[in-house]
């Protein structure tokens, strides 16, 4: 299997914060409900006039600096987002724009959750195609933008973030880590499950001065996903594990898309991880979508958590339904 290299990697978080206290003024929750079942704190959302390629740019410009590459030397533009600004143009191209680059291959994946691994097997197949590649891989959601305040069982959830990764060939340059394997998959008929923007009936039509219906904002059966989340996330897993004749034991530290603490612990509990090798940074961001698990990576490598030589196993769950896992060598 063709293996990539990260050279590069930055996030972005805005600066406006909500807090659970702040949350219980607009919807009948408070801070205790909030943490016993989700174990969030705060989450960050966009500021007024700040959009998800705006943050997406701050974490690219990061993710550059990291790697030492400027945005000429970028030949291709992978978006993962399901809440861009537009549904054209997309957020690929917007970044290209705000980049000051042109001419380059760009487009936006939507795998919701799972947006930032399924673009690592876009991003595989684009450098074993073209072995001197260098791969911009931006994951952001504004989610702040779908989701209904009043609704206390996902108001509560979602915070926007953006994070950004440069890969290439290994071997290419300063290497900060190498994808080992990657494996994904969906279930299309769970679908109705977690989903927000669905279509109108036959025959209807929007016209300016409509009000938004309840199908615009995030809508999910938090029980069912729960538990296809859990049954995925440690099958893929233990699947990617297994293909590389590895054990639980042989991961140093275990990044899970950060949904909610309980799923986190639940996946953990399936495949015997301890506690102390899964890295939550949850509480002070929320669910931040596609962006959650390079959001992690880059807080844990800042912390000084994660450091070279560490195999680190991540896993992922989002809408579609969608799920994956991959395994990095730092």
């Amino acid at each position: 299997m063709q293996k990539i290299a990260i050279f590069g990697l930055g996030s972005y978080l805005p600066d406006p914060v909500m807090t659970n206290a702040e949350l219980s003024k607009l919807v009948d929750t408070s801070d205790e409900w909030i943490t016993s079942r989700t174990g969030i704190k705060e989450r960050h959302l966009l500021a007024k006039g700040q959009t998800n390629t705006d943050m997406g740019h701050a974490a690219a410009v990061r993710a550059l600096a990291d790697a030492g590459v400027t945005a000429d030397e970028i030949t291709h533009v992978l978006y993962a987002t399901c809440t861009g600004e537009y549904i054209t143009p997309s957020a690929s191209c917007l970044l290209c724009d705000k980049l000051g680059i042109s001419g380059r291959f760009a487009v936006d994946i939507n795998a919701a959750c799972s947006g930032c691994l399924f673009s690592l097997v876009v991003a595989r197949g684009l450098i074993s195609a073209q072995p001197d590649a260098k791969v911009l891989l931006v994951a952001a959601e504004a989610h702040s933008a779908r989701t209904n305040r009043l609704a206390r069982a996902t108001c509560v959830l979602c915070g926007d973030a953006a994070a950004a990764l440069v890969l290439g060939s290994e071997g290419m340059g300063k290497t900060l880590a190498v994808m080992d394997d990657i494996e994904t998959g969906t279930d299309g008929s769970l679908g109705p499950l977690l989903h927000f923007g669905g279509p109108r009936e036959c025959g209807e039509y929007y016209k300016i001065g409509d009000t938004l219906g309840v199908d615009y904002f995030i809508s999910m059966n938090g029980r069912e996903v729960y538990k296809h989340a859990v049954r995925n996330m440690a099958a893929v897993s233990k699947d990617v594990l297994a293909r590389n004749n590895l054990t639980i034991d042989d991961v140093d530290m275990l990044v899970p898309h950060q949904a909610n603490m309980r799923i986190m612990e639940a996946v953990g509990s399936r495949l015997g991880v301890p506690e102390e090798k899964v890295f939550v940074n949850l509480t002070n961001t929320g669910n931040t979508s596609a962006a959650s698990i390079p959001l992690a990576i880059d807080e844990a490598r800042r912390q000084g958590a994660l450091r070279p030589g560490m195999r680190v196993l991540t896993c992922t769950f989002g809408g579609g339904l969608t799920w994956s896992a991959a395994l990095f060598r730092f």
